[in-house]
């Protein structure tokens, strides 16, 4: 049984929520998202917000009620407060700085990587060793922040590399003599 797809996901003031069928349409002040939800589940709207339930008792069905409800409340966060996600570069002569609609990092290659900034997302170095990725999709914020620290992952000796800001790194002991 779910715990977290019996409660109802709250609708902000400032946002509406419209749904056809097994698609749920949010608009917010951020802007505008969608997400069709698995035949498996219920979706209605009430007093509380936005309600999903299994149909039926199957395995599937519940097995998506919770899913279906955290991307509902998900969508809902996007467009009214956005997601947010830090990396942070360690090393020396490493930086990133952002270059049009491209962001440009120093990693230690023979070259720059160029990595071209995709629609919907707001990518800012407020320092040359911190990126601010930030959207209303959490999925694409997410996969962003991740193909970027697969530039050059932190390795575990000196910790040098692109990291989540809340991220440890275990470190391994060096060689010995």
């Amino acid at each position: 049984m779910s715990r977290i797809g019996k409660k109802p996901v709250p609708v902000p003031s400032g946002v509406t929520a419209t749904i056809n069928g097994q698609t749920v349409e949010v608009k917010g002040p951020k802007g505008e998202l969608s997400f069709m939800l698995n035949d498996n589940v219920l979706v209605e709207m009430t007093d509380d917000g936005i309600k999903v339930d299994p149909r039926g008792n199957t395995k599937m069905a519940r097995s998506m009620w919770g899913m279906s409800r955290t991307m509902v409340q998900n969508i809902v966060t996007g467009v009214s407060d956005g997601f947010e996600r830090k990396l942070e570069i360690t090393g020396v002569g490493y930086r990133a700085q952002v270059q049009g609609s491209n962001l440009q990092l120093a990693l230690g290659f023979s070259h720059d990587v160029l990595y071209p900034i995709p629609t919907g997302i707001d990518i800012k170095c407020p320092k040359p060793t911190e990126i601010v990725i930030s959207g209303i999709d959490k999925q694409t914020v997410g996969q962003v922040a991740a193909e970027i620290r697969k530039f050059r992952p932190p390795e575990p000796y000196k910790g040098k590399g692109v990291r989540y800001a809340d991220e440890f790194i275990v470190r391994k002991e060096g060689k010995k003599k």
